[in-house]
């Protein structure tokens, strides 16, 4: 049995959930990371025997558009998927359902599903650092009843919350932009899952690509990209409410 984890991780978040999941199952792992710009998809096949841990962010409680049409490219072939939801604590609302569909219109069976809490990605503060201890050892729990599914080889139709139709979702909104301590190094522009910075000038930002990620403001050397203070503000304070009591990781098999 090959075990691969596809991820879509753009500020490492998600991956540490992945690799806490798919180390618990085995030392040697290939790894599909669909945050790569470069990615393409295409002719990436999986065979019946293999088992694939797909893991991706909630942003607005949906799956990243991004992320949906890198795996919707990728060619599962009857291959056991694990599903894996990573949100800031507020909500992952439709996000592990329209996993779901997603990855098994890609030809895969889903075998579990995950729904796990790490820091936020924009508001730092909410959920601070999440995976924790106890984050951890529920996570180590989770994989091993998972991987006892697996070696059982049962295939149970999965109960997922979420509705369908999908909720809405939600534009990016939160453009980071270079500051005063911007070299130029084009580290950001090179990172970016979506292409949006301009290579030769990192100041420019298409808005119209950006996803919010934070990746280029996470992976910054010199510091030197941020959210405008004001509107981080606001949102922070919109969001306090529902990211204040912590929520919990939750196995679906």
């Amino acid at each position: 049995m090959t075990y691969t984890q596809v991820v879509f991780s753009p500020t490492g978040g998600t991956r540490k959930v992945s690799e806490l999941l798919i180390s618990a199952w085995t030392e040697n792992w290939n790894t599909v990371d669909i945050s790569d710009m470069k990615f393409e998809g295409e002719g990436y096949s999986f065979k019946q025997e293999d088992t694939v841990l797909i893991a991706i962010p909630s942003y607005g409680g949906r799956v990243p558009a991004t992320a949906t049409r890198r795996i919707s490219n990728l060619h599962g072939n009857g291959a056991k998927a694990v599903l894996v939801c990573v949100y800031g604590n507020r909500a992952y609302e439709d996000t592990l359902v329209e996993l779901k569909d997603i990855v098994t219109e890609a030809g895969f069976k889903v075998t579990a599903a995950v729904a796990a809490v790490a820091e936020h990605s924009i508001m730092r503060q909410f959920a601070a650092g999440r995976p924790d201890i106890e984050d951890k050892r529920v996570l180590k729990d989770y994989a091993e009843k998972i991987q006892k599914k697996l070696l059982n080889g049962t295939l149970t139709e999965l109960q997922i919350p979420g509705n369908r139709p999908y909720k809405k979702a939600m534009g990016g909104g939160m453009v980071p932009q270079s500051g005063k301590n911007c070299n130029q190094c084009g580290l950001c522009a090179t990172q970016c899952p979506v292409g949006a910075i301009d290579a030769s000038n990192s100041k420019i930002v298409d808005k119209s690509k950006c996803i919010s990620c934070m990746r280029c403001v996470s992976n910054c050397p010199q510091n030197a990209r941020a959210i405008n203070k004001v509107m981080l503000s606001a949102a922070s304070i919109a969001m306090k409410k529902a990211c204040q009591s912590r929520k919990q990781c939750e196995l679906f098999i």
